[in-house]
């Protein structure tokens, strides 16, 4: 990954929004967030199973970037492109993140997201578990990439694009996100070693929430 840092959401966007929405998300927004200090590269996925859900990822040099003067009036003065749409993220999962272990390409066609949290006690053991397979699974078959995620907590407090959005965003806690080249790889790994009894057996709590995406545009701040 670009850097030390890390912004990742998830929504839903309804099928009859989504032509214009990847429309502006790919050629204002992205551009838009890519101008800003400390953004290096951008990235939207969709659902692999054809459903509404899309992944976005951000990545940062530093964590710093989120609390930024020039990031706050960003999103204090979404355009009127951005009002029009925003509404229509459903079930908005925003979590401002650092990078604590990675491995391999943050880029691939396919990509499984997991986001989970440590039981009370197993913290250190879930971590070192989490960063043994971050080392591991770049070099399987089919895969390219494996990244470990935590979410801090954010300074900023509301935000006008937040309130257009009903103030309902959520955050994850701990995400693992695996890229690779075949979804295949990425459902067996669902049966095995990230299955949610294999996670819960290494000290996570039982509620882990996966998802896999397809790649549907890529963009760094050089080429914006």
């Amino acid at each position: 990954m670009q850097g030390q840092a890390a912004l990742a959401m998830w929504w839903d966007m309804a099928p009859a929004m989504r032509e214009e929405f990847e429309h502006w998300h790919s050629h204002e927004h992205f551009v838009e967030r890519l101008a800003l200090p400390g953004f290096q590269r951008a990235s939207r996925w969709a659902d692999a199973g054809g459903g509404e859900g899309f992944f976005v990822l951000y990545e940062l040099d530093a964590y710093e970037a989120l609390s930024s003067a020039d990031y706050r009036g960003s999103l204090n003065a979404p355009s009127e492109w951005s009002r029009k749409l925003m509404p229509h993220h459903r079930n908005m999962v925003r979590s401002p993140c650092r990078v604590l272990a990675g491995g391999g390409a943050a880029i691939a066609g396919c990509l499984l997201t997991l986001r989970l949290s440590p039981q009370p006690g197993a913290h250190t053991g879930l971590r070192e578990h989490l960063e043994g397979l971050v080392n591991e699974l770049p070099g399987q078959a089919g895969l390219s990439g494996s990244h470990l995620l935590a979410t801090d907590t954010s300074a900023l407090g509301p935000t006008t694009e937040t309130r257009i959005r009903g103030d309902s965003d959520r955050a994850a806690d701990w995400i693992l996100l695996v890229m690779g080249y075949e979804v295949q790889a990425l459902h067996a790994l669902l049966q095995g070693s990230l299955s949610a009894p294999a996670l819960h057996a290494a000290g996570a709590v039982p509620s882990v929430v996966a998802g896999r995406y397809l790649l549907r545009h890529s963009l760094t701040a050089q080429e914006a």
